[in-house]
């Protein structure tokens, strides 16, 4: 009787990098704000509370790569979060953390007009 064991891979997401927010510097978060796209992912993020990479490229209208490009920016800059839900990222503000090390900084963003990005 031959007996085969089947290996079974498991499949694992590597959790994105989140810089503590102690860590978040001013400089680093304006240059990831320099870039118009960014500006308008964190907009629709403050509209959206979170979503995914494909919500973003659709709206924006930009290819998913691009939109990951300027996400993995704010991310690393310390503006947005990512949680894993199955195979996709969902993306978040940290607004708490960032209107507490900088006050105002989200607010300004948000409301800032189209034609002036």
């Amino acid at each position: 009787m031959l007996l085969s064991m089947n290996r079974i891979k498991i499949a694992t997401m590597k959790i994105p990098y989140h810089p503590p927010i102690d860590s978040v510097h001013f400089t680093k978060v304006l240059h990831a704000l320099s870039e118009p796209n960014r500006v308008k992912i964190i907009r629709c993020l403050d509209e959206s509370i979170e979503n995914n990479c494909t919500a973003y490229s659709l709206e924006l209208k930009m290819p998913k790569s691009t939109i990951s490009h300027h996400i993995k920016v704010l991310r690393e800059a310390g503006l947005i979060k990512a949680r894993i839900e199955g195979k996709e990222h969902i993306y978040s503000l940290r607004r708490e953390e960032i209107d507490q090390k900088f006050p105002g900084l989200l607010q300004t963003v948000t409301e800032i007009k189209e034609e002036d990005i």
